[in-house]
């Protein structure tokens, strides 16, 4: 049997992911086209919608802060070979965990100090979501892919339960809790600005973004720098080898999930804290499924996850612009379209990979 064809990194990280993307855009295109709309124009209001104003580029970039951290997360777990699709439990955890200890301190402490303790918290309690399903991987043999899935549900059951009979204000008919202090509210990176005398269009866009961007840097670090990485990487690629070189397989699995569960469950910061100053009940809204295409198409390394997730960002927002100024694009087009770009540069990353490899090989053997 011939062994596959291994592609130089600029074409696996750089040119390959360029044509499944432009491949999902000429595919829905065409579905643009067939229902009566012109590709080109719904192509411009979604790029001005989404980049043409400092607005615009707020939300796109607001967008972008969660699905890098749902990204991480998915990417981490690959890393040890295991399949973390449980980033919407995680995330919906993390911010239960942000409103516990913004509605139980945030009035007596200032920010400085609050803020702090809103990031551990998210991190602890997607930590704690993931660890379970972790722990069942390791030592029961269930297996994560199931869990993840099971655990989603529970904390959505989980959320509404707490915000029902324990959060929600007394007399009070929507199901969301109290508004935060102002202390547990992560400032907007337009009220940063405004502190140093810059004016910037308000946005969604908040202080979240540097921890996601922090988040990369640290994952970067401990995946291809530290040896408790390496010991992750070596399990995700042989168990067996790992195993017999003085690995432990459990011990990483718990590692990585915990990793991945505390880097999902900072979803919670940016959109609990940082936009709603509340807990409601559907704040993670599929961003724990977008950061699996988001990590596939990032190829799991951050440096990609970044700049897929910046991808994402603009499809979200500039999406809701389509929606909004074309007459009768519905918002079911927008996610019909979004769909397909997920499913060619996400789930599809590497259909095309034969046929760069034969094209590699060709032009390689030419010379």
């Amino acid at each position: 049997m011939s062994q596959p064809i291994q592609l130089p990194r600029w074409i696996d990280i750089g040119l390959l992911p360029l044509w499944n993307l432009a491949v999902a855009l000429a595919v829905a295109g065409l579905v643009v086209m067939v229902i009566g709309h012109s590709p080109w124009q719904a192509l411009t209001v979604l790029l001005n919608g989404a980049l043409g104003s400092a607005r615009g580029l707020g939300y796109s970039l607001y967008y972008a802060t969660t699905f890098i951290f749902t990204g991480l997360a998915v990417a981490v777990a690959i890393h040890a070979g295991l399949f973390n699709i449980g980033g919407e439990g995680q995330a919906t955890l993390g911010g239960v965990g942000v409103a516990l200890v913004a509605l139980w301190l945030g009035a007596s402490l200032p920010a400085v100090v609050m803020l702090p303790l809103l990031v551990l918290a998210a991190a602890l309690f997607g930590m704690l979501w993931a660890a379970v399903p972790a722990y069942l991987q390791a030592w029961r043999g269930s297996h994560v892919v199931i869990t993840t899935i099971m655990f989603n549900f529970l904390a959505a059951g989980l959320n509404g339960y707490l915000l029902v009979n324990w959060l929600r204000p007394a007399g009070s008919m929507a199901v969301e809790s109290a508004e935060f202090a102002e202390a547990a509210r992560m400032p907007g990176l337009h009220q940063i600005a405004a502190a140093f005398g810059v004016e910037m269009p308000s946005s969604p866009l908040n202080l979240s973004l540097v921890i996601a961007l922090l988040a990369c840097v640290a994952v970067g670090w401990f995946l291809w720098r530290s040896a408790a990485g390496y010991a992750v990487r070596a399990v995700g690629s042989a168990p067996r080898a790992a195993h017999y070189a003085g690995i432990a397989p459990r011990a990483q699995v718990m590692l990585a999930m915990a990793i991945s569960g505390a880097l999902a469950g900072m979803v919670g910061v940016n959109e609990i804290s940082g936009v709603q100053g509340k807990l409601t009940l559907d704040f993670v809204a599929g961003a724990g499924f977008t950061g699996i295409a988001v990590s596939l198409m990032g190829r799991n390394h951050p440096v990609g996850i970044v700049l897929a997730s910046l991808l994402f960002g603009v499809l979200y927002q500039g999406g809701v612009e389509v929606s909004f100024e074309l007459q009768g694009f519905s918002r079911e087009m927008v996610v019909t379209a979004q769909g397909l770009i997920v499913l060619f540069s996400g789930a599809m990353a590497t259909v095309s990979a034969p046929l760069f490899a034969r094209v590699y090989v060709a032009v390689k053997g030419g010379r």
